[in-house]
């Protein structure tokens, strides 16, 4: 089995979240077998930052899904989608 690699661009909730926090809470709320392999930013406008953290997981049936639930579960995020994935 290999394993993938996906950016995932996570909005916080307001452009006032902490963002060094919010990737810290990520990073907690990861599911088993799943690992970050850096963040970057992204301005988007108006003050609003999102955090891109590249993931990697299994490559198995359902992909980046428990990683975009737990992302979505985590105090402080808007909204979660995948905007890139490739294998490793």
């Amino acid at each position: 089995m290999g394993k993938v690699a996906a950016a995932i661009k996570v909005m916080p909730q307001d452009p006032e979240i902490d963002l060094d926090q919010l990737q810290e809470r990520l990073e907690q709320n990861l599911p088993e077998g799943a690992k970050i392999n850096g963040f970057d930013r992204d301005e988007v406008a108006f003050g609003l930052t999102a955090l891109i953290p590249t993931v990697i997981v299994p490559d198995e049936a359902g992909g980046t899904e428990a990683v975009e639930e737990a992302f979505q579960g985590v105090e402080g995020v808007e909204s979660v989608s995948v905007e890139d994935v490739g294998r490793l």
